[in-house]
């Protein structure tokens, strides 16, 4: 019977994992960082979300950002209190294609979202333990300095594809960075 729920899981985090993926794809193709993510509650997908930075010109527009905020405004707006907010997201799970940076990890922890699936790591600004690990609540943190509640968290789902997905991105050039480091490619 564990190895059947295993088996279940696994495809089941995969089925999302190529959701968020798909997101991915759009940022890529809207010349963004190919990042996208799903929110799932109750197995059904409830948000989607996809890096729109260069087209916001706001550096916070992260997926996992994009997809809270698809949900907590119709919440807040259906007349739910933060604690009823906090109550939804803790029977929510995130699947992103890239480990969480350290904002959208700290702000996943603030909402008490119950578990995160990602592809890849993310070696430099990573808040899910390849930097920093902020999905774990440490006992010495006093009251006045917690940080949010502690989530579940795994990597490595269907990594080669997020990463093909970043190599094909910066092979191209970022045309949005200021000072490109090599000419960008014309598609």
């Amino acid at each position: 019977m564990a190895s059947l729920v295993k088996e279940d899981h696994f495809e089941e985090s995969h089925k999302y994992m190529g959701f968020a993926l798909h997101q991915a794809k759009l940022a890529l193709e809207a010349l963004e960082v190919p990042a996208g993510c799903v929110i799932t509650e109750d197995g059904k997908v409830i948000a989607s979300g996809r890096n729109r930075r260069n087209e916001t010109r706001n550096a916070t527009r992260h997926a996992e950002m994009e997809a809270i905020d698809e949900l907590v405004g119709p919440w807040r707006k259906d007349g739910l209190s933060p604690s009823q907010v906090a109550e939804r997201f803790s029977k929510c799970v995130l699947y992103v294609t890239c480990e969480p940076c350290i904002i959208c990890a700290s702000a996943l922890s603030f909402l008490g979202i119950k578990e995160v699936y990602y592809g890849c790591a993310n070696d430099k600004f990573g808040g899910c333990g390849s930097v920093l690990s902020l999905h774990l609540v440490s006992s010495d943190i006093s009251e006045k300095t917690q940080r949010g509640k502690g989530y579940k968290c795994r990597g490595g789902i269907m990594a080669d594809e997020a990463v093909s997905l970043f190599k094909c991105f910066y092979e191209q050039g970022n045309p949005n960075a200021p000072k490109p480091h090599r000419p960008v490619v014309q598609r």
